[in-house]
């Protein structure tokens, strides 16, 4: 039986004419931007939106938070560390939309530009409107979704993915398959998503290209580190100052820079024997 594959004689291909595989030409800029060496920091052709923290970004891949996927944010306690990590990129985010300010005359006035909604799924407090604006975060692109159980939850955050706009949710019952429908969600948007979760849920395999562990740190900074990024691993924490806009103002000079460790107090010859006063007596009936 003759084969199906015939040979192709020496003389229709020239020697040489065949490239090798890394003589193959790569000027399409998408498919270098996905090819990189885990022994290197990925790099990536989608857009990223700029943290707000140098330090950060220069640890991000793109340097930035990614549009195109999910990201976690590992914490010890829910309600304060992610607004302070997120508001600048957010506020960037927004004043990107915006554009330049126009300035109103007499007989017109500049019409607000509609900016694209930021939805809280299951925040675990009532957002403060106003220190979210303190923030420099806009109220009236803040919309807030109130679920009741983890299946409400899920669908509340797959589905404000789907729709484009900024996501800030949070799962902490979330398990590591409804994380990786999340991140095939996040493939078609241009938005970011973000999934707050408990730091326990470092143990667990997770999806999303990216994972944070934040903690807080000395005079109003936060520590991370990055659990799991496209690249090298990550050594150590990042410090990054993180205090407040409307806190600032407040703090003395000694309260914005790290306090040093206080030294460990003397160990006393002799127990303190107790005061034998009038409070310290045993209370006598008559």
């Amino acid at each position: 039986m003759p084969s199906a594959f015939a040979a192709i004689p020496a003389s229709v291909v020239p020697p040489g004419s065949l490239p090798r595989l890394g003589q193959l030409p790569l000027d399409d800029a998408r498919l270098q931007g996905r090819l990189w060496r885990g022994s290197s920091l990925g790099s990536t052709v989608e857009a990223a939106l700029p943290s707000g923290f140098a330090a950060l970004d220069a640890e991000l891949p793109g340097g930035g938070w990614p549009l195109q996927a999910v990201t976690e944010l590992l914490m010890p306690q829910f309600g304060v560390l992610e607004w302070r990590l997120l508001a600048p990129a957010l506020q960037s985010w927004w004043a990107a939309q915006a554009g330049p300010a126009m300035l109103p005359t007499r007989r017109t006035r500049a019409a607000a530009p509609a900016l694209r909604s930021l939805l809280l799924v299951n925040p675990p407090h009532t957002p403060h409107l106003p220190g979210l604006q303190a923030l420099g975060l806009p109220p009236s692109a803040l919309i807030w979704v109130k679920t009741t159980t983890p299946a409400q939850q899920l669908w509340a955050a797959e589905q404000a993915i789907k729709s484009r706009v900024a996501v800030l949710a949070w799962l902490p019952e979330a398990r590591p398959e409804q994380i990786r429908r999340l991140q095939v969600c996040a493939l078609g948007s241009d938005a970011p998503a973000f999934v707050a979760r408990p730091e326990r849920a470092a143990q667990q395999s997770s999806a999303a290209p990216l994972r944070l562990i934040v903690q807080p740190g000395d005079a109003w900074q936060l520590q991370v580190h990055l659990l799991k990024r496209r690249g090298p691993a990550h050594e150590g924490w990042l410090q990054l100052p993180a205090v407040p806009g409307a806190v600032e103002p407040l703090l003395t000079q000694a309260k914005r820079k790290p306090q040093p460790a206080a030294a460990p107090a003397p160990t006393p010859d002799s127990p303190p024997t107790e005061r034998a006063d009038a409070l310290a007596r045993t209370l006598q009936h008559a």
